[in-house]
């Protein structure tokens, strides 16, 4: 957990986060909608989460404030992937993995 352990400055503050490898992270991916007032990427957003959670996968998702907070949120707690479920998901299936 100590080796995990980092800090960055952003903007002049310092912000600490985790950096777990995938293989032990205790949270696999975010999910997220780029914004929960468009009801299509919430539900895909909600759909995906369920599904990867049936495959047993260990996935969080979160709707709450803006995009770069939930971000920063898992940063954290170190989630190694977080995935955006945006317009062009609703267009064609893809997602913004990060």
């Amino acid at each position: 957990l100590c080796s995990a352990y980092a800090e960055d400055v952003v903007n002049g503050e310092r912000r600490s986060l985790l950096r777990f490898p995938p293989c032990v992270a205790p949270i696999a991916l975010g999910i997220f909608p780029l914004m929960k007032s468009q009801p299509e990427q919430l539900e895909r957003a909600q759909s995906l989460a369920a599904l990867l959670r049936r495959r047993g996968h260990n996935v969080f998702f979160d709707a709450a404030g803006s995009i770069g907070r939930r971000y920063r949120r898992m940063d954290e707690v170190g989630t190694p992937f977080c995935c955006c479920v945006d317009f062009q998901t609703v267009e064609d299936g893809t997602v913004t993995l990060r």
